[in-house]
């Protein structure tokens, strides 16, 4: 069963969605748990594939706000699927628009690589 955990940055980016883009809101929340299912019948989290879902850098997935009805300002909620084992996270990130995607996508990678073990380097005697 896959868990959700949020970043700090989720939590400041959902309050002024909740009182500016409420609509945005709801449809990413919407595709996020239409991603959850798939997720949960999926044999690994990289075979998940729908319209809303944007394949990123380092295993981000971008999931946006179609489906939501017209005149929606483009919205993306960045989330990071991770499975070590028997544990399956899907660390929600952050959410922005078309504007802030770079940004977004940025702080998603620095993200990504704060949780990810780093790799151990042997070094050979000399």
């Amino acid at each position: 069963m896959w868990e959700t955990e949020t970043t700090t940055q989720w939590l400041k980016d959902i309050k002024y969605y909740e009182k500016k883009h409420s609509n945005e809101l709801a449809a990413v929340l919407r595709n996020l748990k239409r991603f959850l299912a798939l997720l949960e019948t999926a044999p690994n989290c990289k075979a998940v594939q729908a319209g809303f879902l944007h394949n990123e850098p380092k295993g981000i997935v971008a999931i946006d706000q179609k489906g939501g009805g017209g005149n929606l300002q483009e919205t993306r909620l960045y989330t990071y699927p991770h499975e070590i084992k028997s544990k399956k996270v899907l660390y929600l990130i952050t959410i922005g628009n078309k504007n802030e995607q770079t940004t977004d996508i940025q702080l998603s990678k620095n993200f990504v690589e704060s949780i990810l073990p780093t790799p151990q380097t042997t070094e050979k005697p000399t």
